[in-house]
């Protein structure tokens, strides 16, 4: 891990997927990418770890997907949120905004 990077709290890679794809398509390689913009460098998906989440959020019909090619003009799969991601997107971001401002609140707190 570089620094300034973290490692991803459980549940959170979801979120991160969901709301870096955006209404974009990416393939898997700019997804990572896209995260690792988003959170200005802290967050780096590896592949271990992206491709089973991609897989298993398809199967839960949050994201579809579609072969095309790449900037390089190599085979790849890209991934579209579907409503359904984008519905969860809006329950994950409720969730984590509570969780994050109770963080805070304990942190601050004397």
């Amino acid at each position: 891990m570089g620094e300034g990077q973290t490692h991803l709290l459980q549940g959170t890679l979801d979120m991160l997927i969901l709301k870096g794809i955006g209404d974009s398509e990416f393939h898997g390689l700019g997804i990572s990418r896209r995260i690792e913009q988003i959170t200005q460098g802290t967050f780096r998906v590896k592949p271990g770890s992206l491709f089973p989440a991609l897989h298993r959020m398809e199967e839960a019909g949050w994201l579809t997907s579609f072969w095309g090619n790449s900037e390089n003009n190599r085979r790849a799969k890209f991934y579209r949120r579907t409503k359904a991601g984008h519905r969860q997107l809006g329950t994950e971001t409720e969730e984590w905004t509570t969780i994050a401002q109770a963080i805070a609140s304990a942190l601050k707190s004397t």
